[in-house]
Parts: structure tokens; sequence; C-alpha cells
């Protein structure tokens, strides 16, 4: 019996972690370029994570309007739950809000009812925030196991990850550096990840994302491409 309980827990350990190597940047953008947010050539879609988090959130959203962006904020269900009036401020001006778990937690063992139950509960209270139902859905640190796939899929989310990034979450990380990390990868129809909080990064390292922001927008436009949130990434891109 020790036989077919082993290939059986071998088997359900497969289907959580094999799933999860699209996080491999090189691979996902080559074999599945929708789950690494690749869209209309022409415009890019900037995305948040993290948040909403009061000490950071509302200055990213002045900064956002100051240049008239608007972005897709990925936010963590039990944060939206304790600041959802900063929710309901975010979507007011125009930006969407998307589902990144309910909390920042690491998938190291299968726990597929687990996760759906976070998943599920964490698109309810952006349906609640927002007025509107979630369409997209990014797990913590990109790890699509398996059991975050099925989560999706019963809440109806699509996942999208990302196609470049700023490395804006580490304790040394600059404004400079910021933008010379985005701009080795972003291209048109790219899906650009950033935080708007510390929260689950270096402390204070929010700081040179908010001021990368004008560099980095300036730089997409100079280039031609428009800016903006997912959904006009795929269903009403700016030429």
């Amino acid at each position: 019996m020790a036989g077919p309980a082993a290939a059986a827990s071998l088997l359900a350990l497969a289907a959580h972690v094999l799933p999860a190597g699209t996080w491999l940047h090189g691979p996902r953008r080559r074999l599945l370029p929708g789950l690494a947010g690749i869209g209309h050539p022409g415009h890019v879609a900037l995305t948040f994570d993290d948040g909403p988090d009061p000490a950071s959130t509302p200055l990213f959203l002045d900064a956002l309007d100051a240049l008239s962006v608007r972005a897709t904020f990925f936010v963590l269900g039990e944060s939206l739950a304790h600041y959802p009036e900063l929710g309901r401020e975010t979507v007011r001006r125009g930006h969407e809000l998307a589902v990144h778990g309910w909390t920042h937690s690491r998938p190291w063992m299968p726990a597929p009812a687990r996760d759906a139950r976070e998943v599920a509960r964490a698109a309810r209270t952006v349906r609640h925030v927002s007025g509107e139902d979630p369409r997209w859905y990014r797990p913590p640190y990109g790890i699509l196991t398996g059991g975050r796939w099925y989560a999706a899929a019963r809440a109806g989310l699509r996942p999208v990850l990302w196609s470049a990034w700023g490395r804006d979450w580490t304790a040394d990380c600059t404004p400079a550096s910021v933008v010379r990390t985005v701009e080795r990868d972003l291209a048109g129809g790219g899906t650009l990840l950033l935080h708007d909080t510390d929260r689950t990064s270096a402390q204070g390292s929010w700081h040179a994302t908010l001021d990368a922001l004008p560099g980095l927008v300036r730089g997409v436009r100079e280039a031609g491409l428009a800016v903006g949130t997912l959904s006009e990434h795929w269903d009403a891109p700016a030429p």
C-alpha cells in the first residue's frame, strides 16, 4: 500500500509544483504570452502589487494623476478589507483593482482548498469595494501553482504575471536602477510590474518606485506607446 500512496503523493506534488515553472521569465514569454501580459503592441500595461497601503498608495495615486495615467492595482484582500476607502478612492480615480491573493504567502505545500477559499475571499472583497467583478489574478511572488491555477479559474479570474519589472522591492534599489531594469525588458505590448508599498518589500523601497514613475512613463510615451490598465491592454488599446 505504501507504493501507491507514495506515487499518489508524488503526483499531487508534481501537479502543485510544475505549473509554477511559469515564473521563469523567458519560457513564459515565449510559450505563454498571455500569461506574461503580452497585449496590444502599441500599449504598455502598468501594474502595482501588494497594496493598498495608506502610507504610500495615496502618493502613487497623486503621481499617476499628475501623469494622466491609469493603472491596475493587484491588491491583497486582507489589506483591502482594512482600508476599503483607499480602494474606493483608487477606483474613483479611474484605476482598476485586481486580485493578488488574501495574504502574501508562499505556497510551500499543496493546499488547493485553502487557495480556492482565499482567492475567492479576495475576489469578493474587491467586488464589494469596487462594485465590479475583478478580472485579473496575480499570485504573490508570481508563483502560480496548480492549486492557484484552479483557484483563479474557479473565481472567474484570468492569471496575468508580467513581462518586465523594476526589481523595486530590494533595499538597494534607486530610481535609476528601477528605470534601467524596466528598460531592459519592456517593449510594446508588455506588462510592467511595480510595487506601491513596502509591506512585503525592503523598508522604504517604494520611494524609488515613486520617483522613477515620471521617467518610466515619459520613456514609454517617447517610444510612441500608450500606457494604461490591463483592461485597456486587451479590450480597447489606445493607438
